[in-house]
């Protein structure tokens, strides 16, 4: 009875050893499989953080008006006599631009004159005969107020004949006729727009804040999308003087020199002004910059062997299990093992500057040719998250004010698929744009 018992026990005992034993070695391969595919090399691109001279700017946008612009029209109804214009031409200040029939309006204005003309013989011949004592003063005095009542009257019709004839307010350039001859015209038809075009003013506005940098005189410069890369200048010539309440911004105006007729009003347009002296500002792409709503953040490129001698233990972990993948070719002089000592572990290829860290470094920061080591599964090089703080941008560039120092190498495209410690490969063919002053294509 002992004997069966024991031999249970023994049996119970091969059981649950065996059991736990695969279930260790099962724990263990996983955790091997899970420590290979933990950290893959990662493709990236980088750039190399540098200081940059910045001319500070005020950025606003705005539209343009003309100096003078008006849509003519005459006050008055009539037919449509004559066209004196083209669409589309320059006119000067007071060129006759159209006529409307106005022969009865001439013809009454003749008689108003004639009456005019009379009463102006009967004071005249009143008042020699006043001086000889022949009349009496009233007499003298109702010819003087017959006559000024006959001329206020013919200058009257004068009016009504002049507003026959549709003059130009302006030099400027006319746009789209809008009337033919012979048509009739309602008092206030449309005729025609005339707009004054050189120079145009662009009314814009900047935040409150700006307002110290900006004054009357100060040059701008604006651009419009109709013309990529053509700049216009121009100096402000008003600033409002007050703030708007509900935006916070002042109005403001500038006027831009147009000689060529090549801007129009109502065209939108940026405006760039020059506020203050140049400034140093450390730059980089404004792809490299992560924005999150708890901070900015970029991401660094580091050599896993320096970030392990003065970093916290999540980099030290990451060095170690680069250092782990390294073949046993790198570290073969520490041991005494002819085995691995022998020349086969000593030849050039395990020595090649692609399979040291050093080497790797060096090439990583500047050339995509470093991946060849981290490739065959040898990654030297960690990516690092950090937190910046962003300042103005311009074009492509961001101004980074902390988080970065000159010289620095951030990532600059592929953050996506990064965390803190992965290895990375960097491969610089293809960059992503850094012009502080981009223009949009022709095509």
């Amino acid at each position: 009875m002992i004997r069966r018992m024991i031999l249970m026990l023994v049996v119970m005992g091969l059981v649950l050893g065996g059991y736990f034993g695969f279930q260790q070695f099962k724990a263990k391969m996983i955790h091997g499989f899970l420590a290979s595919m933990a950290n893959p090399p990662q493709t990236i691109s980088t750039v190399t953080a540098t200081m940059q001279t910045w001319q500070p700017e005020v950025e606003a946008v705005g539209s343009l008006r003309a100096e003078n612009g008006a849509t003519l029209s005459l006050e008055v109804s009539g037919v449509v006599d004559k066209i004196d214009f083209k669409s589309g031409e320059d006119v000067q200040a007071g060129q006759v631009l159209l006529q409307l029939r106005a022969a009865d309006d001439i013809a009454k204005l003749a008689s108003l004159d004639a009456s005019a003309a009379l009463a102006q013989v009967n004071y005249d011949r009143d008042s020699r005969q006043l001086r000889a004592q022949a009349i009496s003063q009233a007499v003298v005095d109702s010819d003087l107020y017959t006559l000024k009542n006959a001329r206020a009257q013919a200058d009257e019709q004068r009016a009504v004949v002049a507003k026959k004839t549709l003059r130009a307010p302006f030099a400027g350039h006319l746009g789209i006729r809008a009337v033919d001859l012979g048509q009739y015209l309602n008092a206030g038809t449309a005729v025609v727009p005339l707009q004054a075009l050189d120079p145009l003013f662009v009314d814009f506005s900047v935040p409150q804040q700006a307002l110290s940098q900006v004054s009357v005189g100060q040059t701008v410069t604006a651009t419009v999308d109709t013309f990529p890369g053509t700049t216009f200048k121009g100096k402000i010539v008003a600033v409002s003087p007050a703030v708007d309440t509900d935006s916070r911004n002042v109005q403001m105006r500038a006027s831009l020199a147009n000689p060529d007729h090549r801007l129009l009003p109502g065209m939108f347009a940026t405006i760039d002004i020059a506020a203050g002296a140049p400034a140093q500002h450390l730059t980089l792409p404004q792809t490299a910059i992560t924005y999150n709503p708890y901070g900015s953040t970029v991401y660094l490129v580091e050599d896993a062997a320096a970030a392990a001698n003065g970093a916290g233990p999540a980099t030290t972990a990451a060095a170690t299990t680069a250092a782990a993948t390294t073949p046993p070719a790198t570290t073969a002089p520490s041991t005494t093992s002819p085995a691995t000592t022998s020349p086969a572990t000593t030849s050039p290829a395990t020595t090649s500057p692609a399979t040291t860290g050093s080497a790797t470094t060096g090439s990583a920061t500047s050339s995509p040719a470093t991946g060849d080591g981290t490739a065959a599964g040898q990654p030297h090089l960690i990516a690092r998250q950090t937190f910046v703080t962003t300042g103005a941008t311009r074009g492509d560039q961001v101004a980074v004010l902390t988080g970065v120092k000159p010289g620095d190498v951030v990532v600059s495209a592929g953050q996506i698929k990064l965390h803190n410690d992965v290895p990375v490969i960097i491969n610089n063919t293809v960059q992503p744009t850094d012009n502080p002053a981009p223009a949009p294509s022709d095509h």
